[in-house]
């Protein structure tokens, strides 16, 4: 009944891509079925000891029980200042450039809901993270988006990016006013120099728009590998943002612990409506926050190593099974073109069957946008026993495409 009440911000968002996995994924669950399961960026490690003890002994006090502060508490936004100062030497002031999110999901939502008018243009290269597109369109505002390019390492096609970039600025009516990045990118992990933030900052204050730069997996490198911050350029805070969360670098995924740091107009904008919106995380999280980004970082290092072993054992184990796939240099997922026995299926319909033939469970890069259409996404978050296993029932999956090419 009511027909005529309808919801349009909701009408703007299309069928979820990865619901139709998840769905299927539960249904095989229920019937008994055994996933093997690489499809969310869950970790599967715990927290770290020393963080955990500082919730409880945070949590034992009854102070910290009610209504906490929205921005973040003064320690956490000290601690985020501190190690971004550590990190990428840039000096950030903690209570105008500093603010912490429940989760970076969380940030784009109310960053895009208190910076976009209606029909404000963001360019968000594709594929993507979904909300990194879909933040700005249920802010009312209008997405413009161009694919990436990268070689055979991940590394990024910067020449190629700013080209695109500059194509984008030129066309789009009305002008841009954001830009979005994230590198070590999700979902296609590739990576990016510090020239190239160097370059975006230059373009952003020569043409006019500001930068909003995600470097979540930004802690996860191997080989040599070290992620560069846009913070670290001079003037940036002029013309940008960054985010960054503690759920891949300490397992804290289900803590819902991020922050956003520099240009104080939109960390202004994203406290003021945080003020309106929310009371802010239960205050025993963000002092364990706080000693997670304080205290000895030889965790994150454990974190990264395990999942840089994983990968190696991936490749190895999917090359044996007719799988194959070329490392990278960043982030706990794996970007793996489809089989070529295989790619006529499609990514979608690829991940469905190969999890209810398989019993293995990717994301399809279709949900990324559609550039990232022929790939599939692997999150790293299974053992290595688990990982071979996946690799002998891919092996007898792939079989019947091999035969039926002959």
């Amino acid at each position: 009944m009511f027909d005529e009440i309808q919801f349009e911000r909701i009408k703007r968002l299309p069928k979820y891509v990865f619901a139709e996995v998840n769905d299927l994924k539960m249904a095989e669950r229920r019937a008994g079925a055994d996933v093997i399961d690489f499809s969310m960026g869950n970790p599967d490690g715990d927290t770290p000891k020393h963080i955990r003890e500082k919730l409880i002994e945070s949590a034992q006090k009854t102070k910290t029980h009610g209504y906490s502060t929205s921005k973040g508490i003064p320690k956490l936004l000290a601690a985020i200042a501190d190690w971004y100062k550590k990190r990428y030497d840039c000096d950030l002031d903690p209570e105008t450039e500093c603010v912490a999110t429940m989760g970076s999901k969380e940030g784009y939502a109310h960053l895009a809901y208190a910076i976009t008018n209606p029909g404000d243009v963001a360019v968000v290269p594709d594929p993507t993270y979904p909300i990194h597109e879909y933040s700005f369109i249920l802010a009312g505002g209008n997405v413009v988006k161009f694919g990436i390019e990268f070689d055979d390492d991940y590394r990024l096609d910067e020449d190629k990016f700013f080209e695109d970039l500059d194509r984008v600025l030129k066309e789009s009516s009305p002008k841009p006013k954001y830009v979005l990045v994230n590198f070590p990118h999700n979902p296609t992990t590739a990576t990016v120099t510090q020239e190239f933030y160097v370059r975006l900052v230059a373009m952003a204050k020569e043409r006019r728009f500001y930068i909003i730069s995600d470097i979540a997996y930004g802690d996860i490198t191997f080989d040599g590998y070290v992620t560069p911050s846009i913070m670290s350029v001079p003037g940036a805070k002029d013309v940008a943002v960054e985010s960054f969360t503690l759920s891949k670098s300490y397992n804290m995924a289900g803590w819902r612990v991020g922050f956003f740091v520099g240009n104080k107009k939109l960390i202004g904008a994203l406290q003021k409506i945080k003020s309106w919106l929310d009371y802010g995380m239960f205050t025993p999280i963000q002092v364990a926050a706080t000693v997670a980004l304080n205290g000895d970082q030889h965790c994150v290092k454990d974190i990264t190593d395990k999942y840089n072993h994983r990968q190696e054992v991936l490749l190895k184990a999917f090359d044996r099974a007719g799988w194959h796939i070329r490392k990278n240099h960043a982030s706990m997922f794996v970007w793996a073109k489809l089989p070529e026995c295989a790619q006529h299926l499609g990514s979608l319909e690829f991940s469905k069957r190969l999890l209810k033939e398989a019993g293995v469970a990717v994301a399809p890069g279709i949900g990324f946008g559609s550039y990232g259409e022929g790939y599939v996404r692997i999150a790293l978050i299974e053992n290595d026993n688990r990982i071979r296993q996946a690799a002998r029932n891919i092996k007898e999956f792939l079989k019947q495409f091999q035969e039926e090419k002959k």
